[in-house]
């Protein structure tokens, strides 16, 4: 019973890590619920703003499957991009159970 019970808090522990999430504006996150936009780019000069946009997304069910092609060459493939200018992502959280991520392209 003790070491189930060490176990339920590891996981609980883990589960407000960030894990991978790499990119350089990262909003704060809630351990219950988090759902927030931010660019994955800070070099905004002389970035054009455009009409055209793209996204991928994955998902991760329980924190033990994850499924998805989130990267900016299926985002740029989706939106018709071949010159990616800027690029911003969303996430989506409700107590690990339930992940999604997703990365929004803009371009020509």
């Amino acid at each position: 019973m003790k070491h189930l019970a060490l176990l339920a808090v590891l996981a609980l522990a883990c589960a407000g890590l960030p894990g991978c999430l790499r990119a350089p504006v990262i909003p704060p996150q809630g351990w219950i619920y988090s759902e927030f936009k931010a660019p994955l780019d800070i070099d905004y000069n002389k970035t054009p703003v455009t009409g055209k946009m793209g996204s991928a997304e994955s998902i991760s069910i329980l924190g033990c499957v994850a499924l998805g092609d989130a990267s900016a060459k299926e985002a740029a493939a989706r939106g018709g991009i071949t010159t990616i200018e800027h690029a911003d992502y969303s996430y989506f959280n409700v107590l690990g159970v339930i992940q999604r991520y997703n990365t929004v392209v803009y371009g020509q």
